[in-house]
């Protein structure tokens, strides 16, 4: 790429051109402001709603942007800075805005919100979990009120009712989870007035990064027909005894798990089969049960609370509600644990993250670390970034990282490290990977004779708290995964400030750079001192990508340490790795994902039409002329077609759940038509098109049957009898992905043997 074509695509770039309109506009948006001051709090509500009606689109934008500077100051006695007038016009022009943490990005998102739904717009603002939904919305509320706004928020706990009502507010504060799950329940209604959401227009997202790249594959799942999936104990335990590079190799990403020939010998001979011949059920328990004992690792990948698993969430560091491992995998899992095994059922539906965000008109956010992905963002959703400088300078210093021979040096230098700040009275935050690893320095903690406020999956329930306190003279905080804490660690006094100010450590790199900077961020805010560093070691996972670096072992001084510049370059390669191989996932996750959306979309147009119209039932009644004259005589034809309308619904929905079905199977084994010389997505695409074609068809001749052979009264038809029913039960979880590796190895060795 030449010069000018990398100037043309630097990240913020193409939003330079889009606003860069604003600096020019700022002296007018400063006279507006003094004369906005002057109205009265019902002046100022009659303006907001007469701003966007007339003018040119910039004009609207500079008058909305005074506007809401001063809306802001009356209610939340809180003046946006123009820093913060940059992201409001950012978000406005349909783009996501990086601001660091402590900027003053929920401020900056509800003022965009109330401009969109001042335009007429409805607008969900999206944030990672409920608490963030439901304590943003009330805190901006007064701000919505002035400006003539009316919002809500949706929580978990609200009725049905309340959750209906709430959705149609013009501005609804929400988890991505929760606003997922309502559309998929949405899929199911039979009536309108049953409709929760009621419309996906605008989408503001926060912590954009998060939400679109690092979850964007995250299956959402409406499951029902409630069934028992049984793990296998005999063969959790015969997995349990086999030795790791005797009996299985792990891939060096440590995604995929594989027997050795001495494993397939070992578990062929205890269990008496044929792995590789017709039973292909126990070859899939046995890659389970493997999967779940090598690579899914308590305290790490899950908690065991109340007898229960409990999946972490890798990007947020905290429980992952309703979440669970799909293709058994949870069983597996449990019964490793010997636990009983949970319930499982049948897929209705489901849609990814990024399917959900996509079915908004209008996308933009907000996040402290977007340029880093500007390419992604650019390929899966169209959207530009704008940077918005700090609004004062960031003092804080970034050290080099410290690099260590192991695991256990590395954790007693982040110690002794800790032992020296806290004796000068300094605040430190150390980030771990894992509640393990937040747990065992703790404890190394507490023997040096400091208590530390740790704050992980385990328990979150005082995170506000915890992490408000982390800025007092003193203060050790350990935390898992800062992301989207949502609340800013202020200095508690000016000593603080005097001693260094916060001192973040990170114990170990993530597996994108990102999360690395959002740990750093929490230090150095609003031109507080602070530094940052890094301590990383050779047995951290992240190393696993490059098995070169163990040689730099034998390099390390009497305390683990690594001096060694090329090792230390070694961790940025390992990271780039990781993120390239994430990006790689993501993008080929939407290819699987991309086609089913555009049949889920068919389908729900199809099902709209049958509810609100008269789609199918003039075919219905082609089909069987004289059955339905007959019909129409006994009970009236209204009834007759509300009665078939219903057939019709509830066959469709029968029949999205079977091709759901097939397109999930066909999934698992797709990557095995690579010994055929197929491309998988094409061979993908190829099957799933032939398998849809004849969907409507389908539709048509299953309802044909029912209306042809059903019992009719003047109540229409008893469909349950006819096997038309809903599930007795329905539940909404998140599903991981399918991450385990093929057999496509193994077979491959086996055939050669």
């Amino acid at each position: 790429m030449g010069f000018f074509a990398r100037l043309l695509n630097r990240p913020g770039a193409q939003a330079d051109r889009r606003i860069g309109w604003l600096s020019r506009s700022r002296p007018e948006i400063e006279r507006l402001g003094e004369e906005y001051a002057e109205l009265s709090d019902a002046e100022i509500t009659v303006k907001a709603g007469e701003i966007f009606e007339t003018g040119e689109r910039r004009t609207q934008l500079t008058e909305f942007a005074a506007l809401a500077r001063e809306a802001a100051e009356r209610t939340l006695d809180e003046r946006p800075y123009d820093e913060q007038i940059t992201g409001l016009i950012g978000l406005l022009e349909g783009s996501i805005v990086q601001m660091l943490t402590g900027e003053g990005k929920t401020l900056v998102g509800a003022m965009a919100a109330a401009g969109y739904a001042l335009q007429g717009r409805r607008v969900h603002l999206v944030s990672v979990n409920d608490y963030l939904a439901v304590r943003d919305e009330a805190w901006m509320r007064p701000l919505f009120d002035l400006l003539g706004v009316e919002s809500a928020a949706i929580s978990g706990t609200q009725t049905e009712e309340e959750r209906r009502s709430a959705y149609r507010s013009e501005v609804v504060y929400a988890s991505v989870t929760e606003v997922g799950f309502d559309v998929l329940r949405d899929r199911f209604v039979l009536d309108d007035a049953e409709i929760r959401v009621p419309g996906r227009d605008v989408v503001i997202v926060d912590e954009a990064d998060s939400v679109l790249i690092d979850e964007a594959r995250v299956p959402l799942v409406l499951a029902g027909s409630t069934s028992h999936e049984a793990g296998d104990a005999e063969i959790a335990a015969l997995v349990a005894g086999l030795v790791a590079g005797e009996h299985y190799e792990i891939s060096p990403d440590r995604k995929a798990v594989s027997l050795t020939d001495a494993g397939i010998d070992r578990v062929e001979e205890e269990l008496d089969v044929d792995l590789f011949g017709d039973d292909s059920a126990t070859l899939a328990a046995v890659n389970l049960a493997l999967y779940a004992s090598a690579l899914v690792h308590r305290d790490v990948d899950y908690l065991v609370v109340d007898g229960a698993i409990k999946l972490i969430s890798d990007s947020r560091g905290r429980v992952a509600e309703l979440q669970r491992w799909p293709d058994g995998l949870q069983a597996a899992v449990e019964v490793k644990e010997q636990l009983s095994t949970t319930d499982s059922g049948e897929i209705l539906d489901q849609m990814t993250v990024e399917e959900l965000i996509h079915g908004y008109d209008t996308v933009c956010g907000m996040t402290g670390t977007a340029v880093a992905v500007g390419e992604d963002l650019r390929e899966f959703y169209g959207l530009e970034i704008v940077p918005v400088d700090p609004h004062l300078e960031v003092i804080r210093v970034d050290e080099p990282d410290r690099l260590y021979t192991f695991q256990e040096s590395k954790e007693r230098a982040i110690v002794d490290e800790v032992v020296e700040q806290h004796a000068a009275d300094r605040p430190v935050l150390i980030g771990t990977r894992s509640v393990a690893e937040s747990e065992s320095l703790a404890e190394r903690l507490r023997t040096r004779g400091i208590d530390a406020q740790v704050l992980n999956a385990k328990d979150d329930s005082a995170e506000a708290e915890i992490i408000a306190g982390a800025g007092r003279a003193g203060a050790v905080t350990v935390s898992t995964q800062m992301a989207g804490r949502g609340t800013d660690i202020r200095l508690a006094d000016e000593s603080v400030a005097e001693s260094g100010g916060l001192l973040v450590i990170g114990a170990g790199r993530y597996q994108s750079s990102r999360l690395d900077d959002q740990l750093r961020g929490r230090a150095g805010r609003q031109g507080d001192p602070g530094s940052s560093v890094f301590f990383t070691s050779l047995e951290d996972e992240l190393m696993s990508r490059v098995p070169e670096a163990q040689r730099f072992i034998e390099e390390g001084d009497e305390h683990g340490h690594i001096a060694s510049k090329r090792a230390a370059q070694l961790v940025e390669h390992a990271q780039r790795m990781a993120e390239g191989e994430n990006t790689a996932v993501h993008r080929d996750t939407w290819r699987f994902n991309e086609l089913m959306a555009q049949q889920r979309e068919l389908v729900l147009e199809r099902r709209k039409a049958i509810r609100e119209g008269e789609a199918g039932i003039s075919e219905v009644r082609a089909e069987l002329p004289e059955r339905v004259e007959e019909l129409d005589e006994a009970h009236g034809e209204d009834t007759v077609d509300a009665a078939i309308r219903d057939v019709l619904l509830f066959t469709l929905d029968n029949r999205w759940v079977e091709h759901l079905a097939f397109l999930n199977d066909l999934r698992e084994g797709i990557h095995l038509r690579t010994l055929a010389r197929e491309k998988p997505h094409e061979a993908f695409n190829s099957e799933s098109i032939g398998a849809f074609s004849g969907f409507w068809t389908d539709v048509l001749e299953r309802a044909t049957e029912v209306v042809e052979e059903a019992e009719f009264t003047d109540a229409g038809i008893d469909l349950p009898a006819y096997g038309l029913k809903r599930p007795s039960s329905t539940w909404t979880y998140l599903s991981t992905d399918s991450t385990f590796g093929s057999d496509i190895e193994s077979v491959v060795r086996r055939i050669g043997r």
